[in-house]
């Protein structure tokens, strides 16, 4: 019942930016935490960014003072804008939306996008 679709990924030279945008389709009640994750090649997925419902910012160490979330409810859309990118930001990087309710249901979901690919030369 619910798709995420990733855009606005590619290929930057270091210190450019990228604004990676996730759009969510479907009849959603609510949801309660929309955010990013990223893998690079031989590592695990990791959490770069979350915001919640409130408003809520979690950031990794590595991207905070660089990286800004934020999201439109109205639109149910979470963006990612990547500034002073680094080669190390290279990696797929995954929409994530967690806590969603559907209509007549009580059981919450979690939901992932299909990727998009940041490239960031040297």
């Amino acid at each position: 019942q619910v798709q995420l679709v990733e855009s606005g990924g590619g290929l930057v030279q270091a210190g450019g930016s990228l604004r990676l945008s996730c759009a969510a389709s479907g009849i959603i009640v609510r949801i309660n935490t929309m955010g990013w994750y990223r893998q690079a090649p031989g590592k695990q997925r990791e959490l770069v960014a979350a915001i919640t419902s409130g408003g809520s910012t979690n950031y990794a160490d590595s991207v905070k003072g660089r990286f800004t979330i934020s999201r439109d409810n109205a639109k149910k859309m979470v963006y990612l804008q990547m500034n002073s990118l680094i080669p190390e930001d290279t990696a797929v990087y995954y929409c994530n939306v967690d806590g969603v309710k559907l209509p007549f249901t009580g059981v919450e979901y979690t939901y992932w996008g299909q990727g998009t690919q940041v490239t960031v030369s040297s």
